[in-house]
């Protein structure tokens, strides 16, 4: 059996009313951890008033040696 562990990166959403996230930052930091033996499994959006995203949460995991 395969064991896994598993990591959270939290990217906040800027803006007066949110939604506004820079892209070229969460590349460097997504390759980053793809680099460092990281699968990306899922990206949530985690939102506030109106609909308007304020984070977004990528999940990632890496097999256990």
């Amino acid at each position: 059996m395969n064991n896994y562990e598993y990591k959270l990166l939290n990217t906040a959403a800027k803006g007066l009313m949110g939604g506004k996230v820079d892209l070229q930052s969460m590349s460097v930091e997504l390759n980053q951890l793809g680099q460092d033996g990281w699968e990306l499994i899922e990206i949530i959006s985690s939102n506030q008033d109106f609909g308007s995203t304020r984070y977004i949460i990528s999940v990632f995991k890496r097999e256990i040696q």
